[in-house]
């Protein structure tokens, strides 16, 4: 990345440091061709929100309020942590994050990290070093439930993080990690390892993994029908009546 004047004048000297050497850290080969993935790449994020419910019969699309912090569409396979609230005793500096850490440590090239703190958006659970680290990792991004802060030091990587809210708190002495690789609660979906994120502008979409092949397909059916659509409501101007041809808005 090339730093700018701007980022010069906005970033912390850490985060100089980590946009420097980021890149130098970053030793891991891409990922061979997951065809799911590319799959995924291709279509659109409302669109395979469409499908799962049709495919699934429940929401696979995360709450409102998982917006990207950091902006950036990325597709990858789940890698999950979670922490809890705890009392200072049982949430020091080395068990607040510890899963955390030990999940992005572990990750290999294309995953997506998500990291649920349960019950407080008041908490940060991903700052610049756990992002420089994911970045080096050659992660696709992070989705949060909870908050982040550092986000000049996020930018300057860039690394595209999701999260419900921004905040300067630190989890030492509020929050504990439980676990890596579980099963998790995120934003109103479940989120298992595994699993398939789709994520750009409109949101955050959770694609069960043994049910990826007949969403894919069926989101790719909803992109076509939709791209044949748009001419006719040029032609006749009316949604209305293109609607009743396809029985599909």
């Amino acid at each position: 990345m090339k730093l700018t004047r701007r980022h010069l004048l906005v970033c912390s000297p850490l985060a100089l440091l980590l946009a420097a050497g980021y890149q130098a850290a970053q030793r891991a080969s891409a990922p061979a061709g997951d065809p799911l993935i590319e799959g995924f790449k291709k279509t659109t994020v409302a669109s395979v929100a469409d499908a799962v419910d049709q495919v699934v019969g429940r929401r696979g699309f995360m709450a409102h309020d998982v917006r990207p912090q950091v902006p950036g569409a990325f597709v990858g396979r789940a890698t999950t942590a979670l922490l809890r609230a705890a009392p200072p005793e049982k949430a020091t500096a080395a068990l607040s994050a510890r899963h955390s850490i030990q999940m992005i440590d572990n990750a290999r090239p294309g995953q997506v990290g998500v990291i649920v703190i349960e019950q407080s958006l008041d908490v940060a659970a991903l700052g610049g070093l756990m992002g420089a680290t994911a970045k080096a990792r050659g992660m696709a991004g992070m989705v949060v439930d909870g908050s982040v802060r550092d986000l000049a030091e996020l930018r300057a990587l860039p690394l595209p993080v999701y999260a419900r809210g921004v905040v300067p708190s630190s989890s030492v002495g509020r929050w504990a990690s439980v676990a890596r690789d579980i099963p998790v609660e995120c934003a109103g979906v479940t989120v298992r390892p595994g699993d398939i994120i789709v994520a750009g502008e409109d949101g955050v979409v959770v694609v069960a993994a043994e049910k990826a092949e007949a969403v894919l397909k069926r989101a790719r059916e909803i992109d076509e029908r939709e791209s044949k659509m748009v001419p006719l409501i040029k032609q006749y101007k009316s949604l209305q009546k293109v609607v009743e041809m396809f029985n599909r808005i």
